[in-house]
């Protein structure tokens, strides 16, 4: 499959106990939240993951990359793109990293808005931040996998 082909996307947000999920579609530009992963140590459970892509049939997966501020790795970039290269081989799926850089943030405040309390730890925003990092990669001007023929 060529990227011009790309019609819908799922977004990930990569955390060691919840990952945040997202699907988007490309004609639109637009993104919605689902329900997060519970992750063990940033392990999913693969057959949920299944679940998720057999439900929405994604042409390709974006997974948020939390680079530092200065833009060097981290030990959870490593991790985080070491999830998606687990999605692209397990389900042969396209790959691409997103850099989300201040998207839980961005997720809280927006959340706050919407009166969440501020329990993050028992009422996680990774969906929410997974929808900001999709939504950012579709309408990001210079992501070439986007662009139409």
């Amino acid at each position: 499959m060529t990227d011009s082909k790309l019609r819908t996307v799922l977004g990930f947000d990569f955390g060691t106990r919840n990952i945040g999920v997202a699907t988007g579609q490309v004609i639109t530009r637009t993104a919605s939240a689902l329900p997060s992963l519970q992750a063990r140590d940033g392990i999913p459970d693969w057959n949920q993951v299944q679940a998720l892509i057999m439900e929405w049939k994604p042409d390709a997966v974006v997974v948020g990359i939390p680079l530092n501020m200065d833009g060097s790795e981290s030990d959870m970039s490593r991790r985080a793109r070491k999830f998606g290269n687990r999605i692209h081989g397990r389900f042969n799926l396209p790959f691409y990293q997103a850099d989300e850089r201040l998207t839980s943030f961005e997720a809280k405040e927006w959340a706050n808005k919407l009166g969440h309390k501020g329990h993050y730890g028992s009422n996680p925003v990774d969906a929410m931040a997974a929808q900001i990092i999709l939504e950012a990669w579709l309408n990001d001007p210079g992501n070439e996998h986007l662009m139409y023929d």
